[in-house]
């Protein structure tokens, strides 16, 4: 069996030396004799497949490369705030106002990592068709792994910048530079994802995926295409018949919370994630992306011990609120003044960091909320109970919360963590990029819109059920205490009564389930409710963080995708790139 997260460390050094793009844009080497040589045979090529692996990863170091998406799906959607204080990373805070420039070079790493791994995915196919030793069903899924990849590299510049060049393995290199960008990417996207279902196997490797990782990126490509009965198609297979790459079955865990810890890495919840490696002399093989989001200046008592941010917004917490029979606030008065004395809350500005200004819910709470967020006085995983202002950096800037999903646990401090670096916050997880939960709540979109809407209510009565599970709620330090007032039901059929009804149910379960792990600025585009949503967002947050997003705004028919990389654009000329409406 390989060891694919040391080959990935490998084949990553190889790649940006053999076949990577340089620092303007996509220029792929032409394929010389030694590098056919290096890479003709089967051992080569799987070399050049581990490396497109590797991409999943980020490339270049840039903290918007990461998979997780924590700024451009999370801060973005709403969920989160930058967090830390307002000098810190300071290239950040446009884009929590909605105002991101071309000229950002964050953005342009982006752009150029994906494309990193659009080039290493062809690669690998222009090294199949040369290719000596590799027998028929070799190449097939071989090439069935470089093109699922390549669908996911195409999938993230889709949601991201919606139009950008589309290049294939039968682009020749000193073609690429006069490829326009183009809208119409779905086609190739759909075409890579069915193409990787027909030909992987459902068994492989931990770490590389299967045809039902496929299957189920298929059904996300054409639901967000509108596509609504093919979704349906697509998940229903999945749900049925989708296995992990060990062969188990597809199930929600028992534990929420283990779907983020590392020692249970490779679950049965696990459709598509990224690998993570510690201590192999790059802490980039780690979750490098999460090193700033850790609770701040925790010193002994806590993860990280830096940076404060990606702390979740004032309006997530809320919105882990629950009525006196369970159910979430579906009408939005969880932002209510009434809501908010009625729980006993209280957030106000005050100079310096004292908690004094922030006094936690009493009311009724999703049990999910503390699994998903560093409250004050709740225990923090097997830490400390979460000590409010000295682990936040400003409350008056960010707000009073930590992050908690993808944290790791003090037993695996320099186990399951690199501290070969600048912090101890390299910790080794794999982030899933689609988990069964997601699969379940996409199944029940397309299910609304079938007109099942009983189904619909049982795939997401299914995620509710599992946070339902009180046994591991989280409990005080005699472990049968549980921490907050958690009171959650399951859904009846008159909120499932109606299309409207029912799809306002699902949407919020969306925001509930998977909170802080990158969805929800995409999801609100693909609806079409982004501005509505997040304007409505800004208006509340800015009551406590004035200094923040005071004047902020989202802009319908412009914030919804991000904007061409001015740098690219003057490289390629504005002849050939032209940039998205608005910017």
């Amino acid at each position: 069996m390989i060891n694919f997260k040391k080959m990935t460390v490998i084949m990553g050094a190889f790649l940006m030396i053999g076949v990577s793009c340089s620092d303007e844009f996509l220029e792929v080497l032409p394929t010389g004799s030694l590098a056919d040589a290096q890479v003709g045979t089967k051992a080569g090529i799987d070399g050049l497949l581990v490396g497109t692996y590797s991409a999943l990863n980020g490339v270049f170091g840039n903290r918007f490369e990461g998979p997780n998406h924590w700024i451009t799906g999370s801060i973005m959607g709403g969920e989160a705030n930058k967090g830390t204080d307002a000098g810190d990373y300071s290239a950040i805070n446009p884009f929590q106002r909605y105002e991101q420039n071309p000229t950002s070079g964050d953005l342009n790493n982006l752009w150029r990592g994906r494309f990193e791994g659009v080039s290493r995915a062809n690669a690998v196919l222009r090294a199949l068709a040369l290719a000596t030793d590799v027998s028929a069903a070799d190449a097939a899924q071989m090439a069935g792994e470089a093109r699922m990849l390549r669908g996911h590299f195409y999938f993230d510049l889709k949601k991201h910048f919606n139009s950008v060049p589309l290049i294939d393995e039968n682009v020749e290199a000193v073609d690429i530079p006069t490829v326009p960008n183009t809208p119409d990417l779905w086609g190739q996207i759909e075409s890579d994802f069915q193409f990787a279902f027909d030909n992987l196997p459902a068994t492989t490797d931990a770490g590389r995926n299967n045809k039902w990782a496929a299957k189920a990126y298929l059904g996300k490509a054409q639901l967000f295409q509108g596509k609504f009965a093919a979704a349906k198609a697509s998940f229903d297979d999945v749900i049925a018949n989708g296995v992990t790459p060990s062969g188990d079955a597809y199930a929600l865990l028992d534990d929420y919370s283990q779907i983020y810890n590392a020692e249970n890495d490779n679950h049965a919840e696990a459709v598509m994630d990224v690998e993570a490696a510690n201590n192999t002399g790059s802490t980039q093989n780690a979750n490098y992306f999460d090193d700033l989001n850790y609770p701040y200046n925790t010193g002994p008592d806590g993860p990280g011990n830096c940076c404060g941010f990606f702390q979740p917004s004032i309006a997530l917490g809320n919105a882990f609120r629950t009525d006196a029979g369970g159910l979430p606030l579906l009408d939005g008065s969880y932002n209510d003044a009434a809501n908010e004395v009625a729980n006993n809350f209280k957030h106000v500005v005050v100079d310096g960091n004292d908690e004094a200004s922030f006094v936690e819910d009493a009311g009724n709470l999703d049990p999910r909320i503390d699994h998903s967020i560093g409250r004050m006085g709740i225990p923090y995983l097997d830490w400390i109970d979460h000590p409010g202002s000295a682990w936040i950096r400003s409350f008056p800037y960010a707000g009073p919360y930590s992050p908690k999903k993808y944290i790791y646990y003090k037993t695996q401090e320099n186990s399951l963590t690199d501290g070969s670096s600048w912090t101890r916050g390299y910790s080794l997880m794999n982030y899933t990029i689609i988990r069964f939960a997601d699969v379940l709540l996409m199944a029940a979109e397309a299910e609304i819109e079938a007109g099942s809407l009983a189904k619909a209510m049982e795939y997401t009565n299914m995620v509710r059920a599992r946070a339902a599970l009180s046994e591991h709620w989280v409990k005080e330090a005699d472990g049968v205490t549980n921490s907050a007032n958690y009171v959650i039901s399951e859904y009846t059929a008159a909120q499932f009564a109606d299309k409207a009804s029912a799809t306002t149910a699902v949407r919020f379960e969306r925001k509930l389930e998977l909170s802080g792990e990158g969805h929800a600025f995409f999801d609100l585009v693909r609806w079409g409710i982004a501005a509505a949503e997040l304007n409505t967002y800004l208006a509340y947050e800015s009551q406590y963080l004035v200094t923040k997003f005071g004047g902020a705004s989202f802009t319908s028919g412009k914030n919804e995708y991000f904007p061409i990389p001015q740098t690219q654009i003057d490289i390629q000329g504005s002849d050939v790139l032209s940039q998205n409406p608005g910017y």
